[in-house]
């Protein structure tokens, strides 16, 4: 069993970020392994988590990857570790619009098991803040809040004032946080900005947020609460059994039948049994775009293809000017190339190299900052030119969960599969699809979108492979083929 915290708010802007990453850094430095995760589909809180404790951050999404899925994707981050903290995303109760409590905090602690340590912005407030905390404590009956970090606290009458009035709520308060203005992180047009751009200043950030946190938190009383939390009867996930590479366990007589794997392993993505789900002689070299222009990207997806037989390679778009020896497969996750526009259409040889893999056929796949990446030109600049098709910034953020189907068969997906996605950036390109469009959507509006051309998969839907894991079998099926 593994202790865990899941770290929620009221509300968007109330300190989860610095808290939950405080708290991993604080624990990581009185010796305890643990392990980080954030609820919703956020890339860049998870870099500060993954600086704060030396592992993977990882996401849980109930919408993207389905409730299922939740508590064993929790156990295979977790495992081997001391204690897990969850930051939560926007408020507790908050989740994807029109879906009820879908993908919220509240449901991810409940399908977690996990007590709920409410972080509370009082900087404007005294008495009011016991009326807010007993209305969230008691909205939903299976959402246990087991105590209140009070955070941009002004004064010890402040203080004072917040403890008597918690006093009469029953809750108890485990942290005291004062106001701040060197704690915190930069922010621009999609948040804050990754570690991967500004890595001294964020270890040093990091630093900070868990001294604060040691300086205010009751550490010993939030293990406590941590180490309360109920044994989970879920098996972790495995990326082997996910994607069809190593065979289900039998069923033991004294557990029953085992679960039906199909949602992990949809036959809709054409996946197939026989000498594709054994041990290869060699591994395909599969290389993954990184560096500060492309942080976007899940730790499963790496786990899914190397377990169907990649050898993963993460190469620098800024640096390298070429792709890995053997490159037999390319993929090129999201990021921000808009601000590295200039960088990225000046390493000439690595946009021809690039564009070389890509019209040979081979598999690639690119999710937003790779689709900008493909395109002629993104504000102007040169890109790779494998797609026929002009990007640049916009005014107007898109952002929100969608509804996909596949309208094309490609590298990823057979025509008509269907999975959640999730689309964040401030950027347009046009066309905004080709002849053979990557995806329809359904939700918010109906409309197609993305690139099927070749081996060339390019869209700005994210998706998250551990849903549907037969999207790396296959594309290692491309490269084997």
């Amino acid at each position: 069993m593994v202790a865990r915290l899941v770290i929620a708010a009221p509300s968007s802007g109330s300190g989860k970020t610095t808290v939950a990453t405080g708290l991993m850094a604080a624990f990581v430095a009185a010796g305890l392994s643990v392990s980080p995760h954030k609820v919703g589909p956020d890339y860049i809180d998870p870099g500060y988590h993954s600086l704060a404790t030396g592992r993977p951050g990882r996401n849980l999404d109930a919408y993207l990857c389905g409730t299922e899925l939740i508590a064993p994707l929790f156990a295979h981050g977790a495992a081997g570790c001391d204690l897990a903290v969850v930051e939560g995303v926007m408020g507790l109760y908050d989740g994807a619009a029109g879906a009820g409590e879908l993908a919220s905090t509240a449901q991810v602690a409940k399908l977690l098991r996990a007590p709920v340590v409410l972080v509370v912005d009082a900087s404007s407030q005294s008495r009011s803040v016991a009326a807010l905390v007993h209305g969230f404590a008691s909205w939903d009956p299976q959402v246990r809040i087991g105590g209140v970090i009070l955070n941009k606290v002004g004064s010890e009458r402040h203080e004072k004032l917040l403890r008597e009035a918690l006093d009469e709520s029953g809750v108890p308060v485990l942290g005291v946080l004062r106001r701040s203005d060197f704690v915190g992180t930069p922010s621009r047009h999609l948040g804050l900005v990754p570690v991967a751009e500004r890595r001294a200043d964020a270890v040093a950030a990091v630093a900070a947020m868990a001294e604060q946190v040691r300086e205010g938190c009751d550490l010993e009383a939030l293990l406590g609460l941590a180490r309360s939390a109920p044994a989970l009867p879920d098996a972790p996930w495995d990326p082997g059994v996910a994607c069809g590479a190593v065979p289900l366990p039998a069923p033991s007589r004294n557990q029953g039948s085992a679960p039906d794997p199909a949602p992990r392993t949809p036959a809709r993505l054409n996946m197939s049994a026989g000498p594709h789900n054994q041990a290869r002689r060699r591994p395909f070299l599969v290389a993954v775009a990184g560096g500060p222009a492309f942080t976007f990207s899940y730790a499963e997806h790496t786990e899914l293809l190397a377990s169907a037989g990649a050898e993963v390679v993460t190469f620098d778009p800024l640096r390298d000017e070429q792709l890995p020896d053997g490159t037999r497969g390319l993929v090129i996750g999201g990021g921000f190339p808009e601000v590295y526009a200039p960088e990225l259409s000046a390493n000439d040889a690595l946009r021809k190299a690039v564009a070389e893999l890509a019209h040979s056929g081979a598999p690639v796949a690119a999710e937003c900052a790779g689709l900008l990446y493909l395109a002629r030109a993104l504000d102007g600049m040169p890109m790779c030119g494998v797609l026929d098709a002009e990007a640049r910034m916009s005014e107007r953020l898109t952002l929100g969960y969608r509804e996909a189907v596949a309208v094309s068969d490609s590298v990823l997906a057979a025509a008509g599969t269907r999975l959640h996605g999730h689309e964040f950036h401030r950027t347009v390109i046009e066309p905004a699809a080709g002849p053979g469009p990557a995806w329809g959507m359904h939700r918010p509006e109906r409309r197609v979108e993305g690139f099927v051309q070749q081996g060339v998969h390019a869209s700005y839907l994210h998706t998250h492979w551990a849903a549907t894991p037969g999207m790396a079998r296959r594309f290692i099926e491309r490269c084997e083929a």
